[in-house]
């Protein structure tokens, strides 16, 4: 049941400060949730509770989302999961595996005090720190700990106006994957998700990162794909996959998730085959817009191909309020370093079973 806090809420008129209630929520326990979500515009797939259960079956999180609700409706949002962990402590994180989980907000007076009900909760479940992946322009007062490049792209106008945006590169790397006989197709099935995971291991041992555990990808099928919220686009070339993309959608979004390919075949440009096929797939069923994740400020080739889409950049900032030090604190981005030397040179399935134990608690 939800818990009213000992808050007073912040809003533009005397009338709303008295209807609308600060309280926090397991949004799996709500029945109408997502459907509460569809009247806030800023709200995407992350926001779910279908990412909920895929966080909370892989890993044990346990969802405690904090709202202001008026009337009913969401007035400000922050989604966070508490990961207890014994090796990496309790903490709360919003969203663990999100790249950008915005918060969801109608005015910074009422998210503001939405964040310090999470504070006070963090000193309640004696918490190491808070962690908010997104929304700093939100939360303007409070330190960035780490930013990402983020770009989205626009699907409005049609297929023709979205290939004329592209640059060069992005259309002639389609064209030339169409004339090497790179054959496509759109899947929700297990087994997509089990030859899209057999490139995936490939990938992550090129990046020198381990690959998630198998079951994460069985529960993204079980409470994502099977609940048509998401769907793979596979590539072939004479019946061998080559290349894979998994999609998440909500409402008019979609989100490029994951990724992967085998190397051998990196002369057939399929990754943008791929991207292509779901763009299109996307402005056909209405779809308003595409986001591509987040991206380490250090991987400028990374960059340069979200770009290359016709897509609009723009900065993903994170907030994090270490609550031993009381004070909001600035973190590295981890994405590269040592540990890629080591993973690259470790036998796979050692590297899968490393990545089964770790990311729970990396969160």
């Amino acid at each position: 049941m939800p818990v009213e806090s000992q808050y007073l809420p912040i809003g533009p008129s005397a009338a709303e400060m008295r209807s609308a209630i600060f309280q926090r929520v397991n949004p799996l326990e709500e029945a109408e949730w997502d459907a509460r979500l569809t009247t806030c515009p800023s709200a995407s797939f992350f926001h779910t509770t279908a990412w909920a259960r895929v966080l909370q079956s892989s890993y044990g999180y346990t969802p405690v989302y904090f709202i202001l609700s008026e009337g009913g409706s969401l007035r400000s949002l922050l989604p966070m999961m508490e990961v207890n962990s014994w090796l990496t402590g309790r903490r709360g994180i919003s969203l663990p595996f999100t790249d950008d989980s915005e918060p969801v907000g109608s005015d910074v007076d009422s998210l503001s005090r939405v964040f310090q009900e999470a504070m006070r909760y963090a000193e309640e479940r004696d918490w190491k720190y808070l962690e908010c992946r997104g929304g700093k322009t939100l939360l303007p007062d409070m330190l960035a700990s780490t930013s990402f490049y983020g770009h989205q792209l626009n699907l409005i106008g049609g297929e023709e106006v979205l290939f004329a945006k592209m640059k060069g590169t992005a259309r002639s790397a389609i064209r030339k994957a169409e004339k090497s006989d790179v054959q496509l197709e759109i899947s929700q099935s297990l087994e997509t998700i089990r030859i899209f995971y057999g490139l995936l291991c490939k990938t992550r041992k090129r990046h020198g990162v381990p690959p998630q555990p198998w079951s994460f990808f069985q529960n993204i099928h079980t409470h994502v794909l099977l609940q048509n919220k998401g769907f793979v686009v596979l590539a072939r070339h004479q019946q061998a996959p080559i290349a894979a993309a998994i999609f998440f959608h909500f409402g008019g979004k979609a989100i490029y998730k994951y990724s992967a390919s085998d190397e051998t075949f990196k002369h057939l440009p399929a990754n943008n085959l791929v991207m292509w096929e779901a763009i299109k797939w996307y402005a056909q069923h209405g779809f308003e817009q595409l986001d591509f994740g987040r991206t380490s400020l250090e991987n400028e080739g990374l960059r340069k191909f979200k770009l290359a889409w016709g897509t609009e950049e723009r900065m993903i900032e994170y907030v994090k309020y270490d609550r031993r030090q009381h004070r909001f604190v600035t973190a590295r981005d981890e994405s590269s370093g040592w540990h890629n030397r080591v993973f690259r040179a470790l036998p796979l399935p050692l590297s899968r079973f490393i990545g089964a134990v770790l990311y729970k608690h990396v969160a």
